[in-house]
């Protein structure tokens, strides 16, 4: 009877309908596996396709049931396979060098990132690649003008069908002048596309913005002498320490955003110059539109604000090579500078503010940060530098600038009292003179300007953050 029992319930079981699942099939095509924090439109916005086409082609109906681990399918890259992800470029890389490095050939690494020009491929941009095993690091040499590669392997002791082989080469023969070629193992992570005596190249923030200070720290062979330019500003370096140049340059606010090409020249002891170029992004910064202004016409009359402008715009070109000033500025004022920072309540205007004066179109800005206070004022100096400029002007008043070094001025307006002279060493927190309402203005205030190679920047900045 028992025996009956069991074979029932045997029988029973084979009759009961039932699927088993061993997990999804693997996904055709390039992949990218969600992570913590992903959303289907930042997604979508990484690899530079549509929205609508992933959810269509991954059959997602609500874009908030995507959850870390899940594997969505790339959509425009047919014919690819592999587990994609994306890799910041960074200044001193090119299309080319970044093919070596991810063993990604040039045609198949331009259709994964839809590029049809190289020069798209700008400093901070997110390159989609095809994940590998990560090199932890590489040895680089550049074919130098006339050399062969087999010249350049006795040179350095390779094998020759080793930068053969690490580059995918088609042979000994196939190297171009000042191709970057890689020898995967070595101790280094240098700028790829720059020669190896220059070992390090860091642009910050790599993101440029309107009215705000960039870095450039190289850290090059001593003797090197470096030189810059983007738009029309040429970067002046200066050493930082022994081996490491420094360049602290300002984007003017009314800078168009977009791409623009940041080039460097390199004069390298023994081995002559070398130029390289790279596009650089400049992003908009939300500055406010003013209240149109009503002003005395004298002080918007070009013939006037014009040869003013440049007298005081050619004070900020000579370059001190010292640095004069250490840490932080100073607030210029008898304000708590704790106070002023936590509230906002000490300007009455912001730098970079679009203007309108006497119904003309917003084609201004605020070149400076307005300090509220009453005529006798003190105003003090924010860091240490030297006196290049006092002066009475139509538009700026009673003015004073500030040379501290580096291509870095400071410009004091509306005093009602200039307390220094010319060529004066002054310190940070010395009284350099008073408030006033002299020149273009609606009452007693202090405009204070910044500037950083030859452009004005948001002074705040300057008091929130140590530069370089």
């Amino acid at each position: 009877m028992k025996k009956k029992c069991l074979i029932v319930v045997f029988i029973l079981i084979l009759t009961i309908p039932f699927s088993v699942s061993y997990g999804q099939e693997s996904p055709k095509g390039p992949v990218y596996v969600v992570q913590d924090g992903d959303s289907l439109w930042g997604i979508a916005q990484q690899f530079r396709v549509s929205m609508n086409e992933l959810a269509s082609i991954n059959n997602i109906t609500n874009p908030n049931q995507l959850s870390a681990g899940m594997t969505l399918v790339i959509p425009g890259l047919e014919g690819i396979e592999g587990v994609l992800t994306t890799r910041t470029v960074n200044y001193g890389e090119s299309l080319r060098s970044l093919s070596r490095l991810y063993q990604i050939p040039i045609s198949l690494l331009a259709r994964l990132n839809h590029i049809t020009n190289p020069g798209e491929i700008y400093a901070g941009y997110s390159l989609v690649v095809i994940e590998k095993e990560v090199i932890s690091g590489y040895k680089k040499l550049l074919i130098a003008p006339s050399q062969s590669i087999l010249e350049l392997s006795v040179q350095n002791q390779i094998n020759p069908w080793k930068l053969v082989y690490d580059n995918k080469l088609a042979g000994t023969w196939a190297g171009l002048s000042a191709d970057p070629l890689l020898i995967f193992g070595g101790q280094t992570s240098q700028p790829l596309a720059l020669p190896e005596e220059i070992t390090s190249v860091e642009i910050s923030p790599l993101r440029l913005l309107q009215g705000k200070p960039f870095i450039s720290r190289i850290v090059a062979p001593e003797g090197c002498t470096i030189s810059g330019q983007i738009m029309d500003s040429q970067l002046h370096f200066f050493l930082e320490k022994p081996g490491t140049y420094a360049s602290i340059q300002g984007v003017h606010a009314m800078t168009e955003p977009g791409l623009y090409p940041l080039s460097l020249t390199f004069d390298i002891p023994g081995k002559g110059e070398y130029k390289f170029s790279q596009m650089v992004n400049i992003g908009s910064v939300d500055y406010p539109y003013d209240q149109p202004l009503t002003v005395d016409p004298t002080t918007i009359d070009p013939e006037i604000t014009k040869p003013e402008e440049e007298l005081w715009r050619n004070l900020t070109i000579p370059f001190t090579e010292k640095k004069l000033w250490d840490g932080k500025f100073q607030i210029p004022s008898s304000l708590s500078e704790a106070y002023c920072l936590e509230t906002n309540d000490c300007w009455s205007s912001r730098f970079g503010n679009r203007r309108s004066y006497n119904g003309s179109t917003y084609s201004f800005f605020h070149t400076g940060l307005d300090i509220v206070g009453k005529n006798g004022d003190d105003i003090l100096a924010p860091a240490a530098g030297i006196v290049v400029y006092t002066g009475t002007l139509t538009v700026r008043g009673n003015a004073t600038m500030i040379d501290h070094g580096w291509g870095i001025y400071t410009g004091y307006m509306h005093q009602s009292e200039i307390l220094v002279n010319v060529g004066d060493q002054v310190e940070a927190g010395q009284l350099i003179g008073r408030v006033g309402e002299t020149g273009r203005v609606e009452g007693p205030h202090l405009h204070w300007e910044v500037w950083a190679g030859g452009v004005q920047v948001d002074p705040l900045d300057w008091l929130n953050n140590i530069y370089p």
